[in-house]
C-alpha cells in the first residue's frame, strides 16, 4: 500500500508541475508580445508547446524508469 500511495504523490507532482508550467508559459507569452508588439500571439502558442513537449518527455522518461 505504501508503493501506491509514492506513485500518486509522484503523479500528483508531475501534474503539478505540468500545470504551473503551462500557467508560467502563457503568462510569458502574453508579456512577450505585448513587448514585441507581436500583430499574432506567436508567443501565447509557441512556449506553451514548448512547455507541454518537455514535461510530456520528462514523464515519459520517468515513468518508463520505473520498470
Amino acid at each position: 500500500m505504501k508503493k501506491n500511495n509514492n506513485d500518486l504523490l509522484a503523479y500528483a507532482g508531475l501534474a503539478f508541475q505540468f500545470l504551473v508550467g503551462i500557467g508560467l508559459m502563457v503568462f510569458v507569452g502574453i508579456k512577450a508580445d505585448k513587448y514585441f508588439n507581436f500583430k499574432f500571439p506567436i508567443a501565447v502558442w509557441l512556449l506553451p508547446l514548448l512547455m507541454i513537449t518537455a514535461v510530456i518527455y520528462k514523464i515519459i522518461k520517468e515513468t518508463s524508469a520505473k520498470k
